[in-house]
């Protein structure tokens, strides 16, 4: 079986701007992939080069095995894409758009069966003869998702599709897209809520300036920091750090330290014998491990510096 998809040293200028170099990598199929990068760093014009919106200047892109551009209908039957921006047809019901764009893809009445099953699945089955302008914002995100899928397709992009709703809607929406998943289909998620990127995906590619600076399963992408981090809860939060440690802060606040330390050079116990001389007391301690966030920012910020 080909890779889900297979981007090739893809290339995009826009006159001056450089926006993709080289970028290289493959999804496999039926993996959850996450495709991160900070704003600005190529990941719009990645999914609009796999969508047909945009062209490749150099390099190819293949969904499924199907070129995008030399094989474009079978590579757009393939995938599904549901957008950032909330794009809505104000002319017709849920239902009506449901089965219109279903007729884009050349089914009739014979999926008709798929789209009440994807109102119910989606909460959307009251809201079925409502029209569109009536819709609340994250209703319209749910429409958005249905008519991702209202052609089946094996692989599906969502592109922050989670921006702006609430905690109730988001947690419904990762049910369903976790459900999805398990059946069998391919997910690309960009998002720049990297708690949940890092709890739905299995592997990553992080895009940066245009460039692929990571591409790797979770647990190695997380290997890659060099540090890990010590948690102390300070009896006393007004506290003076010698600087024998001020170069091992994370961050301090809320009565909370946080010190990073190498994980083969800075010895938890050298940091705690420095604690203990400057006669900085604790109430509870604990270490952690790096998250996604910490290896994301690693990454993205190391260059522009």
């Amino acid at each position: 079986m080909p890779p889900a998809i297979k981007i090739s040293q893809l290339h995009k200028h826009y006159k001056t701007l450089h926006a993709l170099r080289g970028v290289d990598f493959e999804v496999p199929t039926g993996c959850f992939f996450g495709l991160l990068g900070p704003n600005g760093a190529g990941k719009s014009t990645l999914i609009n080069i796999m969508a047909g919106l945009v062209h490749a200047t150099h390099g190819n892109v293949r969904i499924m095995g199907y070129d995008v551009r030399q094989q474009w209908r079978q590579a757009r039957q393939s995938l599904g894409i549901v957008p950032q921006e909330l794009v809505i047809d104000p002319f017709f019901s849920v239902r009506q758009l449901l089965r219109l764009q279903s007729g884009y893809f050349g089914l009739g009445a014979e999926n008709n069966p798929w789209i009440e099953q994807l109102l119910d699945s989606l909460n959307l089955s009251e809201k079925a003869d409502t029209n569109l302008q009536r819709l609340s914002g994250g209703m319209k995100r749910r429409v958005l998702i249905a008519q991702a899928l209202v052609h089946k397709p094996p692989v599906i992009v969502l592109d922050e599709p989670t921006a702006g709703v609430d905690v109730e809607l988001r947690q419904a929406l990762w049910a369903f897209t976790k459900h999805l998943h398990k059946n069998g289909h391919t997910i690309v998620l960009t998002t720049h809520y990297l708690e949940e990127a890092e709890n739905l995906c299995e592997q990553f590619a992080i895009l940066n300036q245009g460039e692929l600076v990571a591409l790797d399963s979770k647990s190695a992408i997380l290997a890659r920091y060099p540090y890990r981090f010590l948690r102390l809860t300070l009896t006393n939060p007004n506290v003076n750090l010698p600087t024998t440690l001020q170069a091992n802060v994370q961050s301090i606040q809320n009565g909370e330290l946080v010190l990073r330390f190498h994980r083969k050079n800075d010895q938890i116990a050298s940091i705690l014998d420095k604690l203990r001389i400057a006669k900085i007391h604790f109430s509870d301690l604990r270490t952690e491990e790096p998250s996604l966030e910490d290896v994301f920012l690693n990454l993205t910020t190391a260059k522009k510096a």
